[in-house]
């Protein structure tokens, strides 16, 4: 119920609040006309002379910065010996193993110095027809001046299974690296008969039923001084399961569907025996993870490296997991790990959001103690570049800053890996792309399925941006691929790093390496115990400087175990050499290998 004065009030009140806030307004402009004149009389000529030093200086420094090298790599795979196109198994139906590629790996099996290539195949799917001549994993043996022969069959891989990822090592200490091939379905290891060929072991290094394992690697993780395994898993998989998801596009139909239409699942981790047998140590190791509120497998894993980041003598396992969270197992030097990405830093990118990751490395990128882990995404995802500052202890999402994140987004991101390309002392960044779906461009026109990839030249420690784009780096950069896995190493013998790239039911890119480049040191280690994991750390005048050789990184691929490092025009005084028990130091010979027995 209202009465007449109760009506009047609002109004009153109204026309008081107004006049009110009319003189605040008039004394306030009048207190910051002030305030403006008293801060410009007291401080005006300072800063105006701050503004112009500024602008007088800036326009030196960036004419200084960027000075890239000349910058050439031309495709020649063909022309070298390498011309086989993988089988993917593909007929229509859109299953997603299809579309993920094959792997890559150098090794030198015959131990006679130069770099031979394994490449995995896959093979048509049990329920389609038989393919002749059944498509088998492929094995080149080097000539020593970078041309390929296959050996396939001699050497006792010439098998038909659908492969995927591959890792490197000697897993029974005589001096000569066995081959482990990772599969949708069985995996395998085929011992190294000292060059001669391969036997296939009968381990078996599956921890989950019918399994879709992708990219492995060998370290120690128990410091024993014999090669672990560590195998990743993507998702829980079945033809049936594919067409029970009938992903669909549209304007397209039935499409390659996303991991989120999968169950998913988890890694496996296999202990040494000393004598090449492996233990099945998964469930007590502590890497399997589940969502604490649904209790289903966290993991979606497609890529893996390995590095000591609290340095306490371990080696911990950075996973990079397609649309969830990054693990990062950090070893607790019992033969246990325990998941710390999301503590790390490593499990979300710059906006908290987990990414369609898919390649990773990590690398001193700098003259100093920060550590970077750069991770490939999906399209219109950045790559993740985070920094992990010696005086921090956790990485933190720099793509941005550094100069990576605004010219990956658009594209799909698969292999990576830093390498110093031009030999000047800083390690570059290199990244293939190429979209999953073939028909991409019909529903979303910025995307294409074959894409260029990606060379980034690090400029150095003074500029605004760390590393560089380089739009023309010859066939490289210039190509477009439907890129998976990358690796690099000196396949010619000509002191620099060549790269090779794979690509879906395409065949392999081989690409030279003709830049301008500074001097380098090649050193190529030996020796019973493990050479993974090694830290090599250079000694200038005044000045340190530390790698990682880590073999385990890209995408379902291993690096040359060899190590080509870019002095630029320094000298060097001498290289220490870090093992897990023992440091060892050589003055190197420049622009030529160095052969370090790390036994004595």
């Amino acid at each position: 119920m209202t009465n007449k004065n109760s009506q009047k009030h609002p109004i009153a009140n109204d026309a008081v609040i107004a006049d009110f806030f009319k003189r605040s307004l008039i004394i306030i402009a009048v207190m910051i006309v002030i305030t403006v004149g008293l801060v410009y009389y007291f401080t005006g000529e300072k800063k105006q002379q701050s503004i112009v030093e500024e602008a007088y200086q800036a326009p030196e420094q960036l004419t200084h910065r960027i000075n890239p090298p000349k910058t050439l790599f031309v495709e020649q795979a063909k022309q070298r010996g390498i011309g086989f196109v993988p089988e993917n198994g593909a007929t229509g139906e859109r299953m997603l193993p299809e579309t993920m590629g094959q792997g890559v790996a150098f090794i030198d099996f015959d131990n006679d110095g130069d770099q031979d290539i394994v490449f995995t195949n896959g093979t048509n799917w049990q329920w389609n027809h038989t393919i002749t001549p059944a498509p088998t994993q492929h094995i080149y043996e080097n000539d020593g001046k970078g041309y390929f022969t296959e050996v396939s069959e001699k050497m006792g891989l010439n098998k038909t299974y659908y492969g995927t990822g591959i890792a490197i090592g000697d897993v029974n200490n005589d001096g000569y690296d066995d081959i482990f091939i990772a599969a949708v379905g069985q995996n395998h290891l085929y011992i190294n008969q000292k060059g001669k060929q391969f036997v296939a072991s009968q381990a078996v290094l599956d921890c989950t039923q019918d399994g879709w394992s992708t990219s492995s690697g060998f370290f120690d993780y128990d410091n024993d001084g014999d090669l672990d395994l560590m195998v990743l898993n993507y998702v829980q998989w079945s033809k049936e399961l594919d067409l029970a998801a009938d992903y669909k596009i549209d304007g397209i139909g039935r499409a390659y569907g996303p991991p989120s239409n999968f169950p998913g699942t988890h890694n496996c981790l296999f202990e040494n025996q000393g004598d090449g047998n492996f233990l099945d140590v998964t469930k007590e190791a502590g890497i399997v993870v589940k969502n604490p509120a649904t209790g289903e497998f966290e993991g979606k894993s497609l890529a893996l490296t390995f590095l000591d980041i609290n340095k306490d003598g371990f080696e911990d396992v950075i996973v990079a997991n397609d649309t969830t969270r990054n693990f990062v197992f950090i070893n607790q030097k019992d033969k246990t790990f325990k998941e710390q990405g999301a503590q790390i830093g490593l499990a979300y990118n710059a906006s908290g959001k987990a990414t369609g990751a898919m390649g990773l490395d990590a690398a001193y990128y700098k003259n100093n103690k920060d550590i970077a882990v750069t991770i490939g995404n999906f399209a219109n995802e950045m790559t993740s570049f985070y920094v992990n500052r010696s005086s921090l202890g956790f990485f933190t999402d720099e793509s941005v800053i550094t100069g990576v994140g605004p010219k990956s987004r658009q594209a799909l991101s698969f292999g990576l890996f830093f390498f110093d390309y031009d030999l000047d002392g800083r390690l570059d960044l290199f990244q293939t792309n190429g979209h999953v779906e073939n028909d991409i461009n019909k529903v979303q026109a910025a995307q294409h399925y074959a894409q260029k990839s990606q060379l980034f030249w690090n400029c150095g420690e003074d500029c605004e941006r760390t590393y560089v784009p380089i739009e023309d780096a010859g066939d490289l950069t210039q190509m477009n691929l439907v890129g998976r896995a990358a690796s690099y190493a000196d396949v010619d013998n000509d002191g620099d790093l060549d790269i090779v790239v794979t690509q879906v039911a395409r065949s392999p890119k081989l690409f030279i390496n003709e830049s301008e480049h500074g001097k380098w040191v090649g050193l190529k280690l030996h020796g019973r115990q493990p050479v993974v994991g090694v830290e090599v750390q250079l000694i200038f005048k005044g000045e340190k400087k530390k790698y990682i050789s880590s073999i385990t990184k890209s995408y379902l691929s291993q690096v040359s175990k060899d190590l080509i490092i870019g002095v630029g025009d320094k000298n060097i005084d001498s290289i220490i050499i870090k093992t897990r028990n023992q440091e060892k130091e050589i003055i190197p010979k420049i622009n030529k290998w160095n052969t370090v027995d790390l036994d004595k």
